[in-house]
């Protein structure tokens, strides 16, 4: 989230309307060719649990393609056998569990494969029809995923490579179309009156950071030390080493090799700028693309003899050892790894079962040294284990790695949903009705994700207090204070045949379903929107409260509210008190203790033409300063209030 969300619902809109539409809305910062892919799915299934199965089928049919571009290019310069081995070895690698994930990863890495091929024939003779060819092959692969934008540089330096001076006149054709496209396309956008890096679609934000060269340059060592270690050490050393020792090479190697040594630099590049000021992490699913060049480069080596000049030799090994070394395993190991750093995702593991995370790099020392060794004393009739040592590391990598990712997908679907079926709104009202969405700002952002995600039905979307992360389209609503109405930013009632909203933002209607742990409830209102009541002091998309909570009935008459409040063992050894005033009369108290949530009931008395009643929760505490010396949550906690239950 909330990727997958976006593109289900770009799908979805494409597979009923042809057009892509988020939340209702036109989007034209999001690439297409990934959503028209797996639209098939919700035009065949109304379901949503079913069409999501379904997309992920067509996943594992698209990111398998992999091995088709791989084959070919590995065709071009080893014998069948090895260039068969270079497509088992593209589709072995720990990143095709994104087959299982709404994500432009499934299609991207077979189209920057096909670009990778279609560099590559280029380069060997860059005939008119090959530089179409080629050009429309990266047009492809930037209308799969923007990060494509990388292709360009690569193809402006791979022709140096391989012809060195004589690159400007013999590729003179490319260099022409680059600088009339570049001129092209600042000139159209500056005459929509949009900036130039707009061509970088969603991610045009990452545009208008202040990138430092000091930043870059750490993040970028940090994902070469990475891509090395995801790759299992032997096919860098190998692409280095060929890479070093490319000059008199034949012509399709020297194409290969530039285009292989191009195209990583660039994209690692790209992605190394963007993580040292958007995501602060390694991104190795916004790279792994490249690890089938440096496959077949290991087995172009080995193709040739397992040749190991002594300098460039020792220079690959040294370089291949200890850059996966120096990777700082303690910064980097955590919830991020799960969703973009597969590689570390073992060593994870291997923490969770008490290797200390200091000693990560001495196994790695140990593994990279003796992958080192073999590299330089296999004689090369046997150098076939190399590949196949690589082969066996990406199948011992892959139990933790789907264990680790089976794990969180679990825990974030819980998250957000506990109903017996993720589609409970759509099994309530049908996939063909309306729903109303209300983000109070109060529950968890995953209930409003997913819900939406696995339910066609809700449709319109609202925030009572701040829009949710995302940056997707939604609409501010006020509240009368004296009726409860809402309205919209056109000052217009809102009206609404269901809404879906938590307790917080407790809606005038009948309760049709709930998701009962989660608090969220789907209402029938059929008319005017109107709020009965507000809740304030609980922190937000949380159900934890500081010191206070005051809950307020409007139009109120009487009756009675019962809420039911939970404490923590992990944070209190001891009985907590909850008292609740109306106005400055005491008027219920409790003890809660650590295991069984409590219900405080309180008879209500109005006020003017409102109820409210305060709850004051004792002792409240701060979480303890965790070991590395940071405290990832400073609040004060009080009690977990579970929900407010009004009764006439």
């Amino acid at each position: 989230m909330v990727d997958e969300l976006i593109y289900s619902e770009l799908a979805k809109s494409f597979a009923g309307t042809g057009h892509f539409l988020i939340r209702g809305e036109a989007s034209n910062v999001y690439a297409f060719v990934y959503p028209v892919l797996i639209s098939p799915a919700w035009a065949l299934f109304s379901r949503v649990p079913q069409a999501y199965a379904a997309a992920k089928v067509i996943n594992s049919g698209v990111i398998s393609l992999a091995a088709v571009p791989a084959y070919l290019i590995a065709r071009r310069i080893v014998s069948k056998p090895l260039a068969l081995a270079a497509a088992v070895l593209t589709v072995s690698v720990p990143s095709m569990l994104y087959a299982g994930m709404l994500m432009t990863e499934n299609a991207f890495y077979p189209v920057f494969l096909l670009a990778a091929l279609a560099t590559i024939a280029w380069l060997e003779r860059p005939t008119p029809l090959r530089t179409g060819l080629m050009l429309a092959a990266t047009l492809l692969a930037y209308l799969t995923r923007t990060e494509a934008v990388a292709i360009l540089p690569a193809l402006v330096t791979a022709p140096l490579l391989v012809s060195g001076r004589r690159a400007l006149r013999e590729y003179r054709l490319f260099y022409a179309i680059a600088v009339a496209g570049v001129v092209l396309e600042v000139v159209v956008q500056t005459a929509r009156g949009v900036s130039p890096l707009a061509v970088f679609g969603a991610y045009e934000v990452a545009s208008h950071s202040s990138y430092t060269t000091a930043g870059v340059s750490r993040w970028l060592l940090y994902h070469w030390e990475e891509l090395v270690l995801s790759l299992g050490v032997l096919p860098f050393a190998a692409l280095g080493l060929l890479g070093l020792t490319m000059r008199g090479r034949p012509r399709p190697e020297r194409a290969f090799l530039a285009a292989a040594v191009s195209l990583s630099f660039w994209l690692v590049l790209e992605v190394a700028a963007f993580a040292s000021e958007q995501s602060f992490r390694v991104e190795e699913r916004n790279m792994f693309y490249v690890a089938p060049l440096f496959l077949v480069a290991l087995l172009l080596w080995i193709e040739r003899g397992a040749p190991r000049p002594a300098l460039p030799a020792a220079a690959s090994l040294a370089a291949a050892v200890a850059l996966p070394v120096a990777l700082p395993y303690s910064k980097l190991i955590g919830l991020s790894a799960v969703s973009d750093t597969p590689a570390l995702l073992p060593f994870a593991s291997l923490h969770d079962s008490g290797v200390p995370i200091h000693d990560m790099r001495w196994i790695v020392l140990g593994a990279a040294g003796i992958g080192a060794v073999l590299f330089a004393l296999v004689p090369a009739r046997y150098a076939l284990v190399l590949p196949a040592l690589v082969l066996a590391y990406s199948v011992v990598a892959q139990k933790p790695i789907e264990g680790k990712h089976r794990q969180a997908s679990v825990l974030d679907l819980f998250q957000g949903i506990t109903a017996s079926h993720p589609d409970w709104v759509d099994r309530a009202v049908g996939h063909d009705a309306t729903v109303t969405l209300i983000w109070s700002g109060n529950t968890d952002k995953y209930s409003i994700w997913e819900n939406e995600f696995f339910n066609r039905s809700v449709r319109r979307f609202y925030y009572t207090t701040a829009p949710l992360e995302g940056d997707l389209p939604e609409k501010p609503l006020t509240i009368e204070g004296r009726t409860g109405l809402m309205r919209g930013p056109d000052d217009k009632v809102v009206r609404a045949a269901y809404v879906l909203t938590d307790g917080s933002v407790d809606v005038a209607g009948t309760v049709v379903a709930q998701d009962v742990r989660k608090g969220i409830r789907l209402l029938r209102v059929g008319g005017r929107v109107r709020q009965i009541s507000r809740v304030a002091g609980l922190y937000p998309q949380d159900t934890w409260s500081g010191s206070e909570v005051t809950y307020t009935r409007l139009s109120c008459a009487g009756g009675s509210l019962a809420a039911e409040v939970q404490s923590d063992p992990a944070l209190f050894s001891k009985p907590q008190t909850v008292a609740a005033f109306v106005g400055e009369r005491l008027v219920a108290r409790v003890l809660v203790g650590q295991r069984s949530p409590v219900v405080v009931r309180v008879r209500l008395r109005t006020q003017g033409s409102t109820c409210v009643v305060r709850f004051r929760v004792s002792p409240t505490a701060v979480p303890a300063v965790v070991t590395n010396g940071q405290n990832p949550d400073p609040r004060e906690l009080g009690i977990h209030f579970n929900r407010f239950t009004y009764s006439r």
